[in-house]
């Protein structure tokens, strides 16, 4: 069973995402505990890419100001190992195929395994070039996390009967970003998912305030929130650790279902 499959068993599932190292490391350590002291189930942790396709600006903004830094990937892994000192829900990486090509695959599933990382999402994998790193994700017992987007169509079947860890479901065209409406037929989407797996899908794209955050955990196992919680570490800097713990909990879908 994989760890992930613990941040479902009690229910809806709450999973924030952070940029590592934005604003700054020791901040960035501390928003993630302040998250995880009030519920939140998985952390998604990104770690800075230069060319972040998937993200919008508010991402984008977290990652360049990581990158100046100096944070790199080394860096992160250490964070991680410092983090599973306090923190036991699972962890998973959100990066770019290029930050694993180029730390080398080998090396970096091996490090994601001895830190104590749970899975991966790389948004530019294409599902049909995914062999590859399947393969290490598999010898590492580290999950490659599907990702199935409204444009998936009658991919959704293939992707999901594959999936392993938890399915990212893409709420929105586009790219991240907080929305004030999400309109996509989301039940049909988890409903197709359902057909071929039981592994748990969580909505993420646009979600940002509690009634968001409770229309979309009735129809799937988990909502994931990123840019919402990137602009309160944004406006408020070295204070954000308490912003983000208040909010993760307004959020939270089990305390408002």
């Amino acid at each position: 069973m994989s760890n992930i499959a613990n941040a479902f068993k009690n229910g809806k599932a709450f999973i924030p995402f952070f940029t590592c190292g934005f604003p700054d490391m020791e901040t960035s350590k501390a928003a993630i505990k302040a998250a995880v002291d009030n519920g939140a189930d998985l952390i998604e942790l990104g770690i800075p890419f230069s060319d972040p396709t998937a993200e919008g600006p508010v991402i984008q903004r977290s990652t360049l100001g990581a990158l100046k830094n100096g944070i790199n990937t080394n860096k992160i892994f250490k964070m991680v190992k410092e983090l599973r000192q306090d923190v036991k829900i699972p962890l998973v990486f959100m990066t770019y195929a290029n930050v694993v090509f180029s730390y080398g695959g080998e090396d970096f599933f091996a490090k994601c395994q001895e830190v104590g990382i749970d899975g991966i999402i790389l948004p530019d994998l294409p599902f049909e070039e995914k062999e590859e790193f399947a393969a290490l994700s598999e010898k590492y017992a580290v999950d490659l996390i599907s990702m199935i987007a409204p444009t998936s169509h009658e991919r959704i079947a293939m992707i999901a009967k594959e999936a392993t860890g938890f399915i990212y479901v893409v709420s929105s065209l586009g790219v991240t970003g907080v929305r004030k409406e999400i309109t996509t037929n989301l039940s049909e989407m988890v409903e197709e998912i359902r057909k071929v797996t039981d592994v748990p899908c969580a909505i993420g794209f646009g979600i940002a305030n509690p009634d968001q955050s409770q229309r979309m955990a009735k129809i799937a196992d988990g909502v994931i929130v990123g840019s919402a919680i990137v602009k309160l570490l944004e406006k408020y800097g070295k204070e954000a650790p308490e912003y983000v713990g208040a909010y993760v909990k307004s959020m939270h879908p089990r305390n408002l279902l």
